[in-house]
């Protein structure tokens, strides 16, 4: 049984609150207050799965697994007010490591103006550090995977394969360009909060943080919104020196690499303009990479490449697989 599958099996298909708007199946849950709709979401950081403290400092620790968590509330279209962390300690952690990692996360929650809530703290053999956000968006403004119709541009932010490449800097030694940059972007990712929420006043936007790879992401729009995603791999954007690396890896981390997080979305072509507009005034790239192509038929990706199309499986990060 792989991650998708487990989820699949502990979902409800029927829900006890009648505040409940959206359960398990997007980047984050929903649930209603009187004038707006409250988003959350959740996380969990084992070492030696999710990090390792060769390649990362405690802080960065602390920052990335707060920042994975906002991404999932930009993905929604959420304003971050509030999280929680939970964290299993072993043995040997001294008091001094624990404040470094709530350091990582104070430093990016002060970007943001979030509050830490609660949490809880347990004795355990594995480092463990689960996190909880909350949010807000606007009345009936949250933004779902499911709302892709065809016609539709398909645009992501930012530039991909820049977190596995930082990774591989990290773990093999070479004289690489820009290797701080890469670096920075493993461990520090940025999450498109403020261009997520410049897209508030769109009446249709899709959205999904690039956390697995766009490959998975990709798939999980099409396949809840039941429609066919054309992207042009050519298109995909990379950092200019992003060419340095072995083309197999270039094309492992920008497809299958994840931990970008990044937003890949879908747009009316009639709103494509306001989207670069909001991208500009955001300090946000955005670039269109496909369309959606077909509607009402089983979700798929094609990838078009240089002489072929392929398809395009859902082979981004997974556990429990």
């Amino acid at each position: 049984m792989d991650e998708f599958s487990f989820i699949e099996s502990i979902k409800q298909h029927t829900y006890n609150q009648s505040s409940l708007i959206k359960g398990i199946g997007d980047d984050a849950a929903v649930f209603s207050s009187l004038s707006q709709n409250i988003v959350s979401a959740v996380d969990t950081f084992v070492e030696g799965v999710h990090f390792s403290k060769e390649t990362m400092s405690l802080f960065h620790v602390g920052y990335r697994a707060l920042a994975a968590n906002i991404s999932d509330l930009a993905a929604m279209g959420a304003t971050p007010a509030f999280y929680l962390v939970s964290i299993v300690i072993p043995k040997g952690w001294s008091q001094e490591e624990l404040l470094q990692i709530f350091n990582g996360m104070r430093h990016l929650a002060r970007a943001y103006k979030m509050d830490l809530i609660g949490g809880d703290t347990v004795s355990g053999k594995e480092m463990c550090i689960s996190v909880t956000v909350i949010g807000f968006t606007m009345k009936d403004k949250a933004r779902y995977r499911s709302t892709a119709e065809s016609g539709d541009i398909v645009f992501v932010t930012g530039t991909l394969g820049d977190s596995g490449a930082g990774l591989h800097i990290l773990t093999h030694s070479n004289n690489y360009k820009e290797a701080s940059y890469y670096i920075n972007r493993h461990r520090m990712p940025s999450p498109r909060i403020s261009f997520a929420i410049g897209l508030g006043h769109l009446a249709r936007v899709t959205l999904n943080d690039i956390s697995d790879g766009i490959a998975s992401e990709a798939n999980e729009i099409a396949e809840a919104s039941n429609v066919t995603l054309l992207l042009n791999e050519s298109e995909i954007p990379t950092n200019s020196s992003y060419n340095q690396f072995p083309v197999e890896l270039q094309e492992k981390w920008k497809l299958f690499g994840g931990e970008d997080f990044e937003l890949l979305g879908t747009i009316p072509p009639k709103d494509w303009d306001k989207v670069q507009q909001i991208g500009e005034l955001t300090n946000t790239n955005v670039t269109k990479i496909g369309e959606v192509v077909e509607a009402g038929k089983n979700g798929k990706v094609i990838l078009k490449q240089k002489h072929k199309s392929i398809l395009l499986e859902k082979k981004g990060y997974t556990h429990l697989k």
